[in-house]
């Protein structure tokens, strides 16, 4: 008989890494406790979960209909992305992305990138289990000359072969690495298709030529070292645990399980010990479970949930929409976001994966110059001077979403975005500005050029600057207002 109840993560290969929990009961908290322990767990654990969502829909659900391919696998989406991909709100539709689902757990993985012209813009964004961006390759950080990279996980201390240009190490056994190749026109998507196939990925011993790992590395684990009762444990089947659907994420206690499974690939870094502590009071990182804790605490935890959702909708209406807080804020590295949770949460509702603000920046236009929400009910127009489009090193565009999901919007000309690419064949205004036309209903025959389609309803409008200029990052440009045209 098992001694512990014993869980599983993401499905891989049709095996599955076996991870014990202790079993232990949640520590004896007042109800008042609980809920405000499960707020902060909650504004902490949200980007966890909804990674999670994604890279299981991503990596692991083969019959989903955004299954992209295996882990440790390059997948070349050689397209850009339109209203029918589902799976991550807020997503680009300016360059063909390519994935790796990364599973570190058993040996690290070699990343190969080939040339390619000096003046095309690409990267190679490194993302943890947290959603931090640890790591970058590229055009702004390595040039365009290719290269090969070994990421390992935070387990891993083996010796590396040659022909390796840089180490990177993951704090989570799970990462995720985003490609963004630039295309310039649709004439140009056979030259990505070539550059993509050149993305090459392969585990250490494949690089290397030996011996794969004992057990292949997969379902011979066991848990990490912090669990060292599981060791020698009778495995359960493989199974992979079921995502919550965003919806499900907001009420669901079961957003616990999955934050308490998630944490077991994420070794304690020194500066949350004690805030995993705190968490492990109400059964967080010690097997999460609901059924152990008394109708009181459960009830107090879901209220714990509510507030930190009304904590978001306080921080984005004081300080997103205000400006006071930008892209800049609630996107990047560990050391950037420095403890403060509800900026990464932030980051995630609204563009999860999104770049460090030197890789990218974006601006959030939310509202129009009246200090308003957006809505296809109005028309609006937003004018840029002759000389002060957005000053970037690659390219720059501004993308719909509608509200409250961040898709893209289907519309009558399949256009999404306007971009720099797109800027020589639109129609400039007597004096040299340009002027893009937002709304819903097809424009007069002289302003479709510059037409940026809305929906019917909500929506929000925000901006990309890739590879930013000093400029956009100190202030000195400023988006111009967006102004109603009715």
């Amino acid at each position: 008989m098992l001694k512990s109840l014993q869980r599983t993560i993401f499905a891989c290969g049709g095996a599955a890494i076996m991870l014990a929990s202790s079993g232990a009961k949640a520590e004896d908290v007042t109800a008042e406790e609980a809920r405000a322990i499960a707020k902060d767990a909650y504004i902490y654990g949200y980007p966890l979960v909804e990674n999670y969502r994604i890279q299981h829909a991503y990596f692991a659900d083969e019959g989903g209909s955004q299954y992209k391919g295996p882990w440790n696998t390059v997948v070349n989406v050689a397209r850009l992305y339109t209203p029918q991909d589902t799976a991550v709100q807020t997503p680009n539709s300016d360059t063909p992305y390519s994935f790796v689902g990364a599973d570190l757990r058993a040996e690290p993985i070699v990343l190969t990138v080939p040339g390619m012209e000096e003046d095309r813009y690409y990267s190679l964004q490194f993302i943890d289990a947290y959603t931090f961006n640890f790591h970058y390759t590229g055009s702004r950080t390595t040039g365009n000359d290719g290269g090969t990279y070994l990421l390992a996980g935070p387990r891993w201390q083996g010796e590396y072969p040659e022909g390796i240009d840089e180490v990177v190490h993951s704090e989570t056994d799970f990462a995720f690495i985003i490609y963004r190749t630039q295309l310039f026109n649709e004439a140009d998507l056979d030259n990505v298709k070539k550059i993509q196939s050149g993305y090459k990925v392969q585990t250490l011993s494949e690089y290397s030529g030996v011996p794969a790992p004992s057990g292949e590395g997969i379902a011979e684990l066991t848990a990490p070292a912090s669990k060292p009762d599981s060791v020698g444990h009778e495995p359960l089947p493989p199974k992979a645990i079921k995502p919550l659907t965003q919806g499900e994420e907001r009420t669901s206690l079961e957003f616990f399980g999955i934050l308490d499974l998630v944490l077991n690939f994420a070794p304690v870094p020194p500066e949350e010990k004690d805030l995993r502590a705190r968490f492990a009071k109400i059964g967080i990182g010690e097997g999460f479970d609901p059924e152990a804790l008394p109708a009181e605490v459960k009830a107090a935890i879901r209220k714990g949930m509510a507030d930190a959702w009304q904590a978001y909708d306080e921080f984005k209406a004081t300080k997103i929409d205000a400006s006071e807080v930008t892209s800049a804020d609630i996107l990047g590295s560990r050391e950037h976001i420095n403890g403060r949770w509800i900026y990464r949460m932030a980051g995630t509702v609204i563009g999860i994966y999104g770049n460090s603000v030197e890789e990218a920046f974006y601006p959030l236009i939310t509202v129009d110059s009246n200090g308003e929400p957006f809505d296809g009910a109005n028309r609006y127009e937003v004018t840029f001077s002759e000389g002060e489009t957005p000053p970037v090193n690659a390219f720059w565009s501004m993308t719909m979403y509608d509200l409250p999901q961040s898709l893209l919007v289907e519309n009558p000309i399949n256009r999404y975005l306007i971009n720099s690419p797109m800027v020589p064949d639109m129609t400039r205004n007597p004096d040299g500005s340009l002027t893009i036309y937002i709304q819903h209903d097809k424009p007069s025959a002289g302003k479709v050029s510059n037409w940026l389609p809305a929906p019917k309803g909500p929506f929000w409008v925000p901006m990309r600057l890739y590879w930013p200029k000093e400029s956009a990052l100190n202030g000195s440009w400023t988006v111009p207002p967006v102004e109603q045209a009715n």
